[in-house]
């Protein structure tokens, strides 16, 4: 007989499941399910790469959640009744179920956040349309009340609860191998013949195999900070949360086989499909024109500002290119809104970088004013900003003055509605060091030893690659074997919730209608997706990143005019200064904004940089690959003539000669590819990008054309 899971956790329900969806899916593949749902404790945080993981495996993906549920109204803070509400599983059928959902997630942290996210009665009678509910677990409110022997209130509850979710309401029977367990299914079953309701199977899962129960308990105990000798540890009453087989459901429910037969028939009623292929942009209010006329109208405007009236041919040329990909693109709202708050920015008079990224070879950019690099004169390529070959929006970075970016924000959520916008919420990882301090305590390890052991792991290196290679650590494993395998198991996953350093998302309709906001404990709300969800959405994500240099530049400039009576502008500082040099030469870079770090001025002193473009090699060299290549000294050795200069073909020469016949900048590699490959800029960024992630399927793919 068939079985889908449709209880199931991840480890989105932070600190309470340790199954990373990777795992999930190909458990689920492993047993031949069908279909798998996701539903983790009020958050959808994991369900957009939950469907795409299933969808990638020919698995059909159930969105849904199990929420948290007032007993009374959502809005009373009753330090008794309030601190535990009931739990209701709920699972998108539909698109309508899909809006649905978010709306009751959101509004659970937004509205009725007490301890935990909660709805209520009347929420879920506003937006129960396309959803199916599960009563949930023992916490569930009908299983709570038959547990208290309360039978004629439970039978009014699940009757609230059918009512609401009209044929769409299903009583959820789970078996832990307890004995109350046992006497609660019969009363269920009871309860459920007596009113008519479905009953389904579901087996509550937090974990993938049987044996990382051991695990699992010490993980909900780091969350609730309890040592195992603690009369008040949790656990986890009975057995079998892991992840069951379809065979081992059977025979557990081998008396009740509608109970298992439903978990089809819900499979097969949910038919949501997420659409990613779309792109989700704010609206810029432009009068009598369309979006595209209006940043055709701006960039022209800017070029003859930037490069005066009669604009040079390769200006006009790489212009004209530039506007017509972003408007088969369909992007010019993009570029406008970004443009927009820029010039904001500028006229408050607030500090703004003169871009960062591959967003400086945009030329249109520049006309708009968003950036302050001529990427003609530097030689830098729009296609590693905007490629046409690729659908994903691009990224526009922009910095300002750490003290006053708020006000930029501020201004962006005036513009675009404050429901509109939402910084990104991102999530740490339990790190090798980490896992090992939280365990110990929870095992009641002393601290001292912990202590000893985490700093032994060098950081950011993996648990087990320590392990093997330092001898010290090896022993501590074999002395303390528990301490180490739960660490080992336990390490990597998710750890807790924050905001991303920079990253803002801006919507084209109130936030709600397309992402989950998450609380946090400073009552700070984030999304709940992160950049790469976001991003697969369509929805507008940007980076307000605030720079403490631009503030010491500004209040540098600020102290100048007060006891000097020098007005100094940054752009007007010319980049061949002598003296400049020999400063940078000597290593007194601190308060220079990436040439701060030790390693970084070693580099300095080694290269000796005379000129603007030396600074710039030294920025791309200062990277993991070259520093280990030796690509660093053979380009020190040839500055300086102590190493000829050669070249790996004769017609690359123009494109290295720069940078002493070495390919030390993406857009070389770039145009390399188009050179001796025949590639268009937009393919050799697809090389170029494939490389940086090291895909070599991509990479063996190009290289056979």
């Amino acid at each position: 007989m068939g079985f889908v899971h449709l209880h199931v956790h991840s480890e989105y329900s932070l600190l309470d499941a340790m199954c990373r969806i990777p795992e999930l899916v190909e458990a689920a593949k492993r047993c031949g399910m069908s279909a798998l749902a996701l539903t983790d404790h009020g958050v959808l945080s994991g369900t957009i790469k939950f469907y795409q993981a299933c969808e990638e495996v020919g698995i059909k993906p159930i969105l849904g959640a199990e929420l948290y549920v007032a007993q009374g109204s959502r809005f009373t803070h009753d330090p008794v009744q309030d601190r535990s509400p009931y739990h209701l599983v709920v699972l998108a059928q539909n698109a309508e179920g899909w809006r649905n959902l978010l709306v009751l997630v959101n509004r659970a942290h937004t509205e009725g956040f007490y301890y935990k996210p909660r709805v209520d009665l009347d929420l879920l009678s506003e937006h129960n349309r396309g959803l199916i509910a599960l009563s949930s677990c023992e916490s569930g409110e009908v299983q709570r009340l038959l547990l208290q022997r309360r039978e004629a209130e439970a039978r009014r509850a699940a009757g609230r609860l059918a009512e609401i979710f009209q044929g769409r309401f299903y009583i959820e029977l789970q078996d832990h191998n307890l004995e109350r367990g046992n006497e609660l299914i019969r009363k269920q079953l009871a309860l459920a013949k007596k009113l008519g309701l479905p009953v389904v199977a579901t087996a509550d899962v937090h974990y993938i195999r049987p044996e990382d129960a051991e695990a699992h308990q010490i993980l909900i105990n780091i969350q609730a900070g309890k040592k195992l000798s603690d009369p008040d540890a949790r656990s986890f009453e009975g057995t079998d949360y892991h992840f069951l087989s379809a065979e081992e459901m059977a025979f557990k429910f081998r008396e009740i086989p509608e109970a298992l037969e439903n978990t089809l028939r819900i499979a097969e009623s949910c038919e949501l499909r997420l659409a990613f292929d779309q792109r989700l942009l704010p609206r810029f209010p432009v009068e009598g024109r369309t979006p595209q006329e209006e940043l055709e109208r701006r960039a022209w405007e800017g070029a003859r500002l930037r490069y005066g009236e009669e604009i040079p041919k390769e200006v006009r040329e790489r212009l004209a290119y530039e506007l017509s990909v972003i408007g088969r693109m369909d992007l010019a709202p993009y570029f406008l809104i970004v443009a927009d708050f820029v010039d904001y920015a500028r006229r408050r008079g607030i500090p703004v970088g003169p871009g960062r990224g591959s967003a400086a070879g945009s030329l249109t950019a520049y006309c708009l004013g968003i950036t302050q690099v001529d990427p003609l004169k530097f030689g830098l390529l729009f296609e590693r900003f905007l490629n046409p070959e690729r659908v994903s929006l691009p990224d526009i970075d922009i910095d300002f003055c750490m003290r006053r970016r708020d006000e930029v924000l501020a201004y962006v959520a005036e513009k675009y509605g404050r429901d509109h916008i939402a910084q990104i919420g991102t999530f740490d990882r339990m790190a090798s060091r980490s896992v090992i301090r939280d365990v110990a305590r929870v095992l009641g390890l002393p601290y001292e030893k912990a202590d000893r052991i985490a700093k032994l792991v060098p950081f950011g290196m993996p648990l087990a690659q320590a392990v093997e290679q330092i001898p010290k650590l090896k022993e501590y494993a074999e002395e303390e074997p528990k301490l180490f395998t739960i660490a080992l198991r336990l390490e990597g996953l998710l750890r807790n919730a924050s905001t991303h350093a920079a990253g803002v998302v801006i919507a084209p309709e109130p936030l709600e209608k397309f992402v989950p906001l998450l609380r946090l404990p400073d009552d700070q709300f984030v999304t709940q997706f992160d950049m790469h969800d976001l991003e697969a959405l369509g929805l507008l994500k940007m980076d307000f990143l605030g720079l403490r240099n631009l503030t010491i530049l500004s209040d540098v400039q600020r102290l100048l005019r007060e006891r000097r009576g020098l007005e100094v502008k940054l752009e007007e500082i010319p980049l061949d200064d002598p003296a400049t040099y020999e400063l940078l030469r000597s290593g007194a870079t601190t308060g220079v904004f990436q040439l701060e770090s030790a390693g970084m001025r070693a580099l300095i002193r080694r290269l000796a940089p005379t000129e603007f473009r030396d600074l710039i090699a030294i920025l791309a060299l200062y990277r993991p690959g070259p520093l280990e290549s030796g690509m660093v000294d053979d380009y020190i050795e040839r500055k300086h003539g102590r190493q000829p200069v050669t070249y790996p073909h004769e017609r690359v020469r123009d494109i290295l000669e720069e940078t002493y016949g070495l390919p030390i900048y993406q857009d070389q590699v770039m145009l390399m590819a188009q050179r001796l490959a025949g590639f268009t800029l937009a393919e050799a960024d697809l090389l170029r990008k494939a490389m940086g992630k090291k895909k070599p399927e991509v990479m063996a793919e190009m290289r056979a054309r």
